[in-house]
């Protein structure tokens, strides 16, 4: 059934598209440029379709080329995890995570320690950043969780929770406000559109003096939220991330009637992974936490 398969070109092609570079797949491969070119060239008379387009100092893949790279990398994962089981595993299993900074902080870590107590022969490898992580190019990564506000239909995606912007202060603070009172925000890297932004919680809230406030912003929403706990002003901040701090009581919602609609939390993977034992225990211990933060609100 699978006699004709050009099982070598495949796997060259998808090294190849995954690192966009015929040299790249060429190292890790262990084989030279010149053979990648041979096999990616008998693969496209094979199919009667160019799979790349080659450029002067490089190639990219075509359409068709999109889309069998996409389907083949799934198709492989599943075989290599299927491969994985029949091996003889170690004491440990590890899970590659990458997330956002201010989450890893805020939320995952503090909860890490009841999976761990339900899984003690599995470790999260937790690894941060803001920026958007290609995960059908770093096979690297098992698992992203991104705060988004559109779609991965190419990409496994689990929703976890939605969050609410509201203000929040200290509760040395709140017994002052209004009074002069600083706002506190993020200022970020690369502007974010459809967050909620100070001016629209003000129109909401009626409250003009927000207007003429003095503001400061921090670079990461984990030191804007320690800076409303120091008590050094009001912080507009999302539910998720603000949840330990409210619990505690380190934080106070100031003008609790007045929320505005954040974006979804959603943990995301290469189509297949998510059947991989370990990978689901963590996906189902994600949903039941999240599950905690999901209560009903109203806009």
């Amino acid at each position: 059934m699978f006699a004709r398969l050009p099982l070598t070109a495949l796997r060259t092609f998808e090294s190849a598209a995954r690192l966009a570079s015929f040299r790249a797949a060429a190292l890790e491969l262990s084989v030279t440029p010149t053979a990648v070119s041979h096999q990616i060239r008998g693969l496209e008379q094979w199919l009667g379709v160019l799979l790349f387009e080659r450029l002067g100092r490089g190639v990219r893949l075509t359409e068709a080329g999109e889309k069998l790279q996409r389907n083949l990398h799934g198709a492989l994962l599943e075989v290599d995890r299927c491969l994985t089981t029949l091996r003889p595993q170690p004491g440990e299993q590890c899970i590659s995570l990458n997330t956002m900074p201010a989450f890893a902080a805020l939320w995952l870590i503090p909860r890490l320690g009841r999976f761990y107590r339900r899984h003690p022969g599995i470790r999260v490898r937790i690894e941060t950043s803001n920026e958007l992580v290609d995960l059908e190019r770093d096979a690297s990564l098992d698992l992203v969780i991104r705060c988004v506000l559109g779609e991965y239909p190419q990409l496994h995606q689990q929703f976890l929770m939605e969050e609410r912007f509201a203000a929040y202060a200290a509760p040395q603070l709140l017994q002052r406000l209004p009074g002069e009172a600083e706002l506190i925000g993020v200022g970020w890297e690369a502007p974010l559109s459809g967050l909620p932004a100070w001016e629209t919680w003000a129109d909401r809230a009626g409250e003009d003096w927000v207007h003429g406030a003095t503001r400061r912003d921090y670079p990461d929403e984990h030191y804007a939220l320690q800076a409303a706990i120091a008590g050094q002003g009001l912080v507009l901040a999302s539910s998720v991330l603000a949840s330990d701090s409210l619990a505690s009581g380190l934080l106070q919602p100031y003008r609790s009637d007045i929320s505005l609609p954040g974006a979804r939390y959603l943990a995301l993977c290469v189509p297949g992974r998510q059947r991989q034992p370990a990978l689901k225990a963590l996906l189902d211990w994600l949903a039941e936490e999240a599950a905690l933060e999901n209560a009903p609100a109203v806009d």
